[in-house]
């Protein structure tokens, strides 16, 4: 079964659809017109994802207690492996083909990974900060450029 192709799930999906439209289109200060309803999809989505990264990097580095590399390794393929599911059918309701936006996908995630994940997160361990806010810094980072990878790379129309 596919995800999405459901009767509930296709309602589900445009109900998401026709909320960011309505926030979005409440904006203020003319941001309407520069915010698209994806960016809030994404945004929406991608909270969750992160919570579901720092609930796994808690559980592996601060109870069980695994190498802060690895920890964060997994922690970030669990999240971005629910990122692209909820992504692809709910946010972007990309048809193309899985195979191509997968192996993009995943060109996108390892440069995601070297350059925020691994990179930021540790360079600021280094430097005494925290590993959770270490974490969320480069999560904001990371963030920008995943949406921008997203909508117009991964599942441009």
């Amino acid at each position: 079964m596919v995800v999405g192709s459901e009767p509930g799930a296709a309602s589900a999906v445009s109900w998401f659809h026709r909320v960011c439209e309505s926030v979005v289109a409440r904006l203020p200060l003319g941001l309407n017109s520069l915010v698209p309803p994806t960016f809030l999809g994404f945004v929406v989505i991608n909270s969750g994802t992160f919570a579901l990264d720092l609930l796994v990097l808690t559980l592996l580095h601060g109870v069980l207690r695994v190498p802060f590399g690895v920890a964060v390794t997994a922690a970030y393929v669990c999240a971005f492996a629910a990122s692209y599911v909820l992504n692809r059918v709910v946010n972007f309701q990309s048809h193309g083909a899985v195979g191509p936006q997968v192996a993009v996908y995943v060109v996108v995630v390892v440069i995601n990974y070297l350059a925020f994940i691994l990179g930021v997160s540790s360079a600021l361990r280094a430097f005494g900060v925290e590993y959770h806010l270490a974490r969320i810094a480069a999560g904001a980072c990371e963030g920008i450029y995943m949406y921008c990878a997203m909508r117009w790379v991964v599942f441009r129309r």
